[in-house]
């Protein structure tokens, strides 16, 4: 005899480690925010580029859609694959395609982890790093910075030893900025036990490298006889954040084969794969960017600390600002004045909010807002 079953719910078929996940936050919606504010909105939430794409990209694009997006796009994203291998002196099929380096995340927890398995990651950090392997199932455990925002070796060799199965480090670190030098690196590779798999993220690694002590990472892991991976995007100082597009170069085929096998079919679309290649090789484009970028960077923050306000020293597009207050209290009066940033709400670091920069004029309101409700007080 069948036993009798209830009837199901929505919510009851949801898998546990699904309803206990926090949900990823975005930023405040633009819309509602101007309609707070009665006028334009500056935003400064999702760390993207205020500069644009280069005409070379536009014109790629433009050929795309004339000749008609009625056909699914390469599913294999062979030119662009081909385009990075070059690029990076990497043979074409270590490299994997993604719909931003976040859909590759994504991947590699589907295609590694088992349920317990242990992931180690920073803190504070990118909330996908800890989102993503807990849909699996797996245990997460973060190693937090130093109380100057610096690297903690001891930490990370603690933890290592406790044979994580993956290990997602950002290089510059998202939210903080702060990178990590080639001698620290070293430190995290020399620790990694044999059986771990190592995700370097370099989502901001083009801004990082006006620092001579920045690490390419590629380079760092390029003789390691361990399995590893190494995300990148043009997202960010390419300014395809609209477009979605990010990749891994991976250790050995082996990995991107099995990414391959649990990606979709076509999860880069073929405008996004035609203005990567472009944009890959528009080189003076990119360096104007990541040049104003650094000069915005250091002029902001030089700004901010004249205001008495702490910030984390940056190497990359965005400033992690402890203004003082509660972060998410600090970011409604922001806007009120019709400026979108991310407060942060990790435990620890809920006074701190993240900006990422735009143009000079926008960066100047943004700074004179900031000072203005921290010098209010009472928030």
């Amino acid at each position: 005899m069948n036993p009798v079953l209830a009837p199901a719910t929505s919510a009851s078929l949801i898998r546990s480690e699904v309803a206990g996940l926090p949900l990823y936050d975005p930023g405040a919606d633009p819309d509602e925010v101007a309609a707070l504010s009665g006028g334009r909105v500056i935003k400064l939430s999702n760390n993207e580029n205020p500069y644009g794409i280069s005409p070379t990209v536009a014109e790629a694009v433009r050929l795309t859609l004339a000749g008609g997006v009625s056909r699914y796009p390469d599913p294999t994203g062979k030119r662009l694959a081909e385009a990075i291998g070059t690029s990076l002196d990497v043979p074409a099929e270590h490299v994997v395609l993604g719909n931003g380096s976040e859909n590759i995340l994504e991947l590699l927890c589907q295609a590694v982890l088992d349920p317990g398995d242990l992931v180690v990651t920073q803190a504070p950090g990118f909330a996908l790093h800890e989102i993503f392997p807990r849909v699996m199932g797996a245990r997460v455990v973060k190693v937090p910075v130093t109380a100057e925002f610096g690297f903690d070796a001891a930490a990370w060799r603690d933890v290592l030893a406790a044979g994580p199965k993956l290990v997602f480090l950002a290089n510059p670190c998202n939210p903080t900025g702060a990178m990590l030098r080639a001698g620290e690196l070293e430190q995290v590779v020399a620790a990694m036990p044999e059986s771990a798999l190592l995700v370097l993220d370099e989502a901001y690694g083009e801004f990082a490298r006006l620092d001579p002590e920045y690490p390419d990472g590629l380079e760092a892991l390029r003789g390691q006889d361990r399995p590893w991976i190494v995300l990148r995007t043009f997202s960010k100082a390419y300014g395809l954040a609209g477009f979605r597009v990010g990749y891994g170069i991976a250790s050995d085929a082996a990995l991107i084969q099995a990414l391959d096998r649990v990606r979709t079919p076509y999860n880069v679309n073929q405008p996004a794969q035609d203005a990567a290649v472009a944009a890959l090789g528009d080189h003076e484009h990119l360096a104007e960017t990541v040049r104003r970028t650094g000069l915005e960077i250091a002029r902001v923050t030089d700004r901010l600390r004249g205001a008495g306000l702490r910030v984390v020293p940056s190497s990359t597009n965005f400033l992690f600002i402890d203004a003082g207050y509660r972060s998410d209290r600090v970011a409604q009066e922001l806007h009120r004045a019709g400026i979108i940033v991310k407060a942060w709400r990790e435990p620890g670091y809920e006074t701190y909010i993240r900006a990422s920069l735009s143009t000079p004029e926008e960066n100047d309101v943004f700074v004179r807002c900031l000072t203005e409700i921290c010098a209010k007080g009472k928030l």
